[in-house]
């Protein structure tokens, strides 16, 4: 079900708690919020819809990917970028990193390990600071 987006800035910088296999719908909901803001929102995580839970979903080179407990494991090439977030206004810099590896679980509690790079490596990174509370 697509769900509002938080703009709240005192609630989005909270630490999201562990996904668990209950969490499937909120991980649908994510993916049909995102899905409904496709023209101009690449990636969500579960707080901008109000859920304190890590869990994200994004455009994965045409496809939806969604990540539960997502965590950085390995990063590589620093460089400064502008962002812009679908719950702020305005576009901010940031500093992100061209490699990242990440450390997942699917939704059924699978965990998978996944190396992204360039736009895609961004986005994912941008969707964990969600998840750990950190706003652009």
């Amino acid at each position: 079900m697509i769900q509002p987006i938080v703009k709240d800035p005192i609630f989005l910088m909270q630490k999201s708690a562990p996904a668990v296999a209950a969490d499937y719908q909120t991980a649908q909901d994510l993916v049909d919020t995102l899905e409904a803001h496709k023209n101009s929102c690449v990636g969500m995580a579960a707080n901008m819809i109000g859920v304190l839970k890590r869990i994200i979903a994004f455009d994965c080179e045409g496809t939806y990917m969604v990540m539960f407990n997502p965590e950085i494991v390995k990063r590589s090439e620093p460089y400064e970028t502008e962002e812009g977030c679908l719950s702020l206004t305005g576009k901010r810099k940031t500093k992100r990193w061209k490699t990242i590896k990440v450390q997942y679980q699917t939704p059924i509690l699978q965990t998978r390990f996944k190396t992204f790079t360039g736009w895609t490596a961004q986005i994912v990174q941008h969707e964990i600071d969600h998840c750990n509370g950190i706003l652009i």
